[in-house]
């Protein structure tokens, strides 16, 4: 008798630490699942029932067909995958590269650099916009997707050191010694270590990935040509001063999201687990 209240009491005490955790991610999705919904109605529908499921009478693929009929969003996406594509290579190649000679290499310069990229983490980015517009405007860049590629790099490099400096520090220094016996060069010691702190470059680079995707700011400012446009600076075309279309806003938000939650649901163990570990083994 008092084996199986044990047990039944072992398994309430198992399943109360996943209730907060549901509870937290139902309010998590919410918004994401209230957009979803919401972009399969009609106009009224949205406004009279915006908590309701889309019935026989309300549901309608209006906002989709205005979507692709008033802009062109397949280019907006193109555009958006080239920036976050190119710009994500360049800050985990450049960021891992310079992690490496910071952590491998002790000169008298290295802590003083270190703190240097640091101050990018503390310093936003966009505090220089002005400068930076001025600049790519003296580089014949604007209205490109080279600026914006540019501006991410910049971006997104100091966080990526930062991180990545403390894992390279922690790779097995008898691999590197053993590596520079053999006659190895920096460089191929550099790909070895590599895929031992490729936990942390995916990490990195979900949490660069995000702010890239969804940023409104640098596109609006340096790249708002109909050429372009990114999928988030392309939703704006449906925001009006005096009439917005509801159905084309919620419709180009959830394709917008796409990308993000199939990201997600792809790397979100892979994710918590390096968050969590906080060193390389």
């Amino acid at each position: 008798m008092n084996l199986s209240w044990d047990k039944s009491k072992r398994r309430a005490s198992n399943t109360l630490p996943h209730i907060p955790l549901m509870f937290f991610t139902l309010i998590a999705l919410f918004p994401i699942v209230l957009i979803v919904i919401n972009s399969f109605k009609e106009r009224k529908a949205i406004f009279r029932t915006p908590y309701h499921l889309p019935t026989a009478e309300t549901f309608s693929f209006k906002g989709y067909i205005t979507l692709f009929e008033r802009a062109d969003f397949e280019l907006y996406f193109l555009n958006s995958f080239i920036v976050v594509a190119l710009s994500m290579f360049f800050i985990l190649f450049l960021g891992a590269m310079a992690a490496f000679a910071l952590a491998e290499y002790d000169f008298p310069g290295n802590p003083i650099l270190g703190l240097y990229l640091a101050i990018g983490i503390m310093i936003p980015i966009r505090l220089g916009t002005v400068s930076i517009l001025r600049l790519v405007v003296s580089l014949g860049l604007i209205n490109t997707l080279t600026a914006l590629i540019m501006v991410y790099i910049a971006q997104g490099l100091p966080m990526t050191i930062f991180i990545l400096t403390q894992f390279m520090k922690s790779a097995p220094k008898d691999l590197k010694d053993a590596a520079r016996v053999d006659g190895a060069s920096e460089y191929r010691i550099f790909w070895l270590i590599l895929p031992l702190v490729r936990p942390a470059l995916a990490t990195v680079a979900i949490f660069t990935m995000v702010p890239i995707w969804n940023d409104l700011w640098f596109p609006l400012i340096l790249a708002n040509g109909e050429k372009t446009k990114t999928v988030t600076l392309g939703t704006q075309v449906f925001l009006g001063q005096f009439v917005i279309d509801w159905n084309a806003v919620l419709s180009s938000l959830t394709l917008a999201m796409v990308p993000i939650l199939i990201l997600y649901l792809i790397f979100s163990k892979n994710l918590i687990r390096n968050i969590t570990a906080g060193s390389v083994k």
